[in-house]
């Protein structure tokens, strides 16, 4: 796409299989306590139930004063997992900062970046993270990334706009030459939308678009993007 310079993307559920390394993760948790609970195996709530429950929790967390995606992770896993009457232990905590570091990208992220990055495009991150945390996914990804900005280093989250005024600093580009890219609307497209950067929705799942939001380009997975640059 003409005009387009750089290219900026959420991580963790755009790039790296988010929902499902959270869901798989709360579901063994889920089996593991069952027979402590007063819940039987047979009617915990599905894994995908158990992950939207807690990503509305720690979005409530992220949403206040800022803390490091560490302890929202601790925070928001022990709240979730007290509602289902099994409170996660401190070892739990520790294992869901430990998972979020091995989830891995989808199938088409690393070849549809390395296309990207061939059509000479920057490649940023903009994520709700720690830095120890993304330090292990750049690994998984595998392509090199022109900057990384993390929470950790705005000492905000996402849709914080602090965050965005902060890429763009750091970036260095006119926002209408910066195509962000995401999963979320609550998290990034809107407020990237806001900043003047042009947008493209990962629609992987098929979702139904909320009322009055208009992205630049609606994709089910990252192929599009080599396309759209070329």
């Amino acid at each position: 796409m003409a005009g387009i310079r750089v290219v900026t993307f959420d991580c963790y559920g755009t790039l790296v299989d988010w929902e499902g390394g959270a869901a798989s993760f709360l579901y063994d948790l889920a089996l593991r306590y069952a027979g402590t609970s007063d819940r039987s195996a047979a009617i915990l709530p599905s894994a995908a139930d158990m992950r939207e429950h807690w990503e509305r929790i720690q979005f409530g967390l992220i949403s206040g004063a800022y803390r490091t995606y560490k302890e929202i992770l601790a925070d928001s896993l022990a709240v979730a997992t007290a509602e289902q009457g099994w409170p996660a232990t401190p070892s739990d905590q520790e294992a869901f900062v430990r998972a979020m570091r091995s989830w891995q990208p989808f199938p088409d992220t690393r070849p549809a970046l390395a296309a990207a990055r061939a059509c000479g495009v920057r490649l940023v991150i903009i994520s709700n993270t720690d830095r120890d945390i993304i330090e292990h996914t750049l690994r998984h990804l595998e392509v090199p990334f022109d900057e990384v900005i993390t929470a950790e280093d705005c000492r905000a989250y996402k849709p914080d706009p602090v965050v965005f005024r902060r890429a763009l600093e750091v970036i260095g580009a006119p926002q209408e030459q910066i195509l962000h890219v995401a999963f979320g609307f609550a998290y990034d497209n809107a407020p990237a939308k806001a900043m003047g950067m042009r947008t493209a929705w990962v629609n992987r799942s098929a979702r139904a678009r909320p009322p009055g939001e208009a992205p630049d380009f609606e994709w089910r997975d990252l192929w599009a993007l080599p396309k759209v640059l070329g």
